[in-house]
């Protein structure tokens, strides 16, 4: 048995609370310098050259990338061989993401109540999803998100009926409804499969696969790759000002479902996209 002090947890995760917000990860930042060379529209590089020098300016001198630095949603492995010693859990990670958010000067958008507004002044708590995996090992992955692209995102509960050709449609009015809300390029996580919660989380969760990477299921590789295409081609643009890169990528994860069931879940995020992962 393995053990982890929670003090070790709430380092890592105020850490990683403001590396997200501060640095944007190597992967959007190449897919960005990408598509400048290949947007045809001159306001579309202009915007594209724009976000790249924001990005450039926030890491020089440490400030966040956006000023909607989000709500902290954390995804968790811990290992069923590991103790954690000292407290909760939870209340470890809320405590990095106070501190995180706190000291490194982030805003704070949390509400304590969806219908009474009143502002918690420390950005929790976060949202934590657990998974509890073999071994002794605890990796936590930090994903801030902010609420402009979040409110783009939709649901939907199809027929099986609807197939393939269904769920790319689905997929594709969503995109045409948010138009330039999200901030685009967007980067579009998308959850097929298991039931109204499981879409949900799995569109999340793929927010986190690298842009430019695929899924490993050849019909899931090809809808991806087919509906990117689509996307650049609805002319919404960088910062919906017109041009070909609406969309950085488009993530697809899949798990089993019902025989009566096709949940769809897309959940779109702006050019951003902020993780950080740690191992411990």
């Amino acid at each position: 048995m393995r053990e982890i002090q929670i003090e070790e947890i709430t380092k890592a995760v105020k850490k990683m609370c403001i590396d997200a917000s501060y640095f944007l990860n190597s992967d959007i930042y190449e897919a960005l310098e990408r598509a400048k060379d290949s947007e045809p529209s001159p306001i579309g590089k202009e915007m594209l050259c724009q976000i790249t020098k924001n990005a450039d300016i926030a890491k020089a001198d440490n400030m966040p990338i956006c000023q909607d630095t989000g709500m902290a949603i954390v995804f968790v492995e811990i290992g069923q061989e590991v103790h954690i010693s000292g407290g909760s859990l939870t209340d470890a990670i809320n405590e990095g993401v106070r501190q995180g958010y706190t000291e490194g000067y982030l805003r704070k958008s949390v509400v304590s109540d969806p219908f009474i507004r009143v502002n918690t002044k420390d950005n929790t708590p976060a949202i934590i999803h657990y998974n509890l995996v073999e071994g002794d090992g605890l990796k936590i992955e930090i994903a801030p998100k902010g609420a402009g692209s979040e409110n783009m995102s939709k649901i939907y509960m199809m027929k099986p009926s609807d197939g393939i050709e269904g769920a790319k449609q689905a997929i594709l009015d969503t995109i045409e409804a948010a138009g330039p809300n999200p901030c685009p390029p967007m980067v579009i996580g998308v959850g097929c499969g298991g039931n109204f919660e499981t879409a949900a989380l799995l569109a999340k969760k793929a927010l986190l696969r690298p842009v430019g990477s695929h899924s490993n299921k050849d019909h899931i590789k090809e809808m991806e790759i087919e509906l990117l295409d689509k996307i650049n081609s609805t002319g919404i643009g960088p910062q919906g000002l017109g041009g070909k890169t609406t969309a950085l990528g488009i993530n697809i994860e899949t798990y089993a479902t019902h025989i009566a069931c096709m949940p769809i879940a897309v959940n779109i995020s702006c050019h951003v996209t902020r993780h950080a992962v740690c191992n411990l």
